[in-house]
């Protein structure tokens, strides 16, 4: 086999990855095996890009324990710093500024933006091994709000979205509808009773907590109405995303305004049982939240979505009737608490059908952690080498069009809600092309603000259990970046592009050789590795989670 016929083998169109003939619809708890490839899968859809010891190690300890490290007490998170930018009298480079107003100095605002997001990235990283930050990233695209707001708004949304995550849903909704962002996203903060705003009401419905449902008659979503908006927006009249204090005004504080209030009756349709909201001031909103929450829907609506994207991107109507409608009736059950619901479908026999394993097509934040953190490229120990590099990659994924609050609208991003493409969505010329180019730069290494940033290839291979066969070292890189075994053929073909020609013993006498001291074979390992990961991160499996 030559190497164009090798490549042509290796490199073709993504395609899903078989399914088992019959999948198993059950909420019932898992009792299957336990091993690399179950334990792989958990972490991979629940962490950033779990390493071989990582998984290893959830498959010692067993499944249980493993949920209960996913799901223990969150990590703490220092606070965003200035990395690149001097001219704040108040705050120093290398000081956080999240206690301290905005002045107009030119570059503050921006560099408070790159701070934050370069941080979010870092957190992203750091704490990959909690589902906190996978399960931030899903609220985040639940609760959209714009990259329009302040550098501190930014970071108290992002601080509402993290202490709530695995909390309570009704509370978490009534926090983000008078959260800064929020009032100035989706313009709650001009809803006044003379006149009255509909935008955050219209996605409170449909977005956030209910669904719009099919369309049964003029104005009729199923689920509400037209004229539910229109009361529901009188009832959360009065908010501004900001409060006086001394010297200016508080983006932190959300206040209410009594004289911008509508204290009039409002009146549901039948959708809410006629309910009647009367005039309760600035817990008004709290009282439309209650009226929103005694409907089960609300459990079916954000339980569909977890599922989406934890579990396969497409509902069945078997795993609606069998999985989805347990897991509302258990969230119904434990009043609205996410925790306990989340860990019983990361624990059901369903979740661990063959069928849903290496189903979706790997967002770009997952594609690029799976190079950074599986294969543990070297980051710097330096505080603003690191956030430089980190701003890079948020650049990158912007450019990937996942960029952190730049949704394309209010319902977050296409690939987890537009049928029928939904994760298909993410790969097309363009985008296999950055994922492409991102790959090459990583392991061909470049330079980033003097930083070399370069994936060590001599050391990820040394954290393999027999890199001297060539055969194992394709076999267990394989069972660790891709869902699906390598058959045969292709063990053969990656066999080609690491030792092209040559018998497997001379791969296990030149690393065996390099490994026991001979430095001067350093340069020809390392290329070969190169060569080999180079391709392997770019066969269609590795766009697969």
């Amino acid at each position: 086999m030559n190497r164009r016929n090798t490549l042509e083998l290796l490199l073709g169109i993504p395609k899903q990855p078989k399914k088992s003939i019959t999948m198993t619809n059950s909420f019932d708890p898992y009792t299957g095996p336990w091993g690399f490839a179950e334990a792989a899968h958990l972490l991979r859809r629940t962490t950033f890009g779990p390493t071989k010891i990582e998984i290893k190690q959830a498959v010692e300890d067993g499944l249980e324990v493993t949920l209960n490290r996913l799901f223990g007490p969150t990590p703490n998170l220092t606070p965003p710093i200035y990395y690149d930018f001097e001219l704040d009298p108040a705050v120093p480079l290398g000081q956080s500024w999240i206690n301290d107003p905005a002045l107009p100095i030119i570059g503050l605002s921006g560099a408070r933006k790159r701070s934050y997001l370069s941080w979010k990235f870092q957190a992203m990283r750091d704490n990959r091994m909690h589902i906190i930050e996978k399960l931030w990233l899903f609220w985040h695209n639940h609760f959209v709000v714009s990259g329009n707001s302040s550098g501190i708004q930014l970071y108290n949304y992002h601080q509402v979205l993290r202490r709530n995550a695995l909390g309570n849903f009704k509370s978490f909704v009534e926090e983000i509808t008078i959260d800064s962002s929020m009032l100035v996203y989706l313009n709650g903060t001009q809803n006044r009773k003379n006149g009255p705003n509909e935008n955050y009401a219209r996605e409170l419905l449909e977005l956030f907590t209910l669904g719009k449902g099919p369309t049964v008659g003029p104005g009729d979503y199923t689920h509400y109405t037209e004229d539910d908006i229109i009361q529901i927006a009188r009832a959360l009249t009065g908010w501004k995303h900001s409060s006086p204090v001394p010297g200016g005004f508080d983006p932190n504080l959300p206040r209410f305004v009594d004289n911008r209030h509508d204290t009039g009756t409002k009146v549901l349709s039948s959708r809410f049982d006629n309910q009647v909201i009367e005039n309760e001031g600035e817990d008004e909103y709290k009282r439309v939240i209650d009226i929103i929450f005694q409907k089960p829907q609300v459990a079916t609506f954000i339980c569909e979505k977890l599922y989406r994207w934890f579990v396969h991107p497409e509902i069945s109507p078997e795993a609606e009737s069998n999985v989805i409608i347990p897991m509302a009736e258990l969230l119904i059950d434990n009043e609205y608490e996410i925790k306990d619901v989340l860990i019983a479908l990361l624990s059901s026999e369903h979740f661990y059908d063959a069928s849903v394993r290496g189903c979706m097509l790997v967002h770009p934040l997952d594609h690029l952690f799976k190079v950074l953190s599986t294969l543990q490229v070297p980051m710097p120990e330096n505080f603003e080498l690191d956030y430089s590099v980190m701003n890079f990659f948020r650049n990158e994924m912007e450019d990937a069009g996942m960029g952190i609050h730049l949704h394309p609208t209010v319902a977050g991003w296409k690939a987890f809600y537009q049928a029928p493409q939904f994760d298909k969505l993410w790969i097309n010329s363009f985008s296999l092309g950055l994922r492409q180019n991102l790959i090459q730069r990583i392991v061909s290494g470049f330079n980033r603000n003097g930083f070399r940033l370069e994936l060590d290839v001599l050391n990820f291979a040394a954290t393999l259990e027999n890199p001297n066969d060539p055969n194992e070292l394709i076999r267990e890189i394989g069972n660790l970046i891709f869902v699906q075994e390598l058959n045969e053929e292709q063990i053969t073909a990656l066999k080609e592009i690491l030792i092209p020609g040559l018998p497997d013993f001379e791969w296990t006498v030149e690393y065996g050789a390099y490994v026991g001291g001979d430095l001067e074979l350093e340069d020809a390992v390392k290329s070969k590795l190169k060569s080999l990961l180079s391709v392997m991160l770019n066969m269609p499996e590795f766009h697969f989670i």
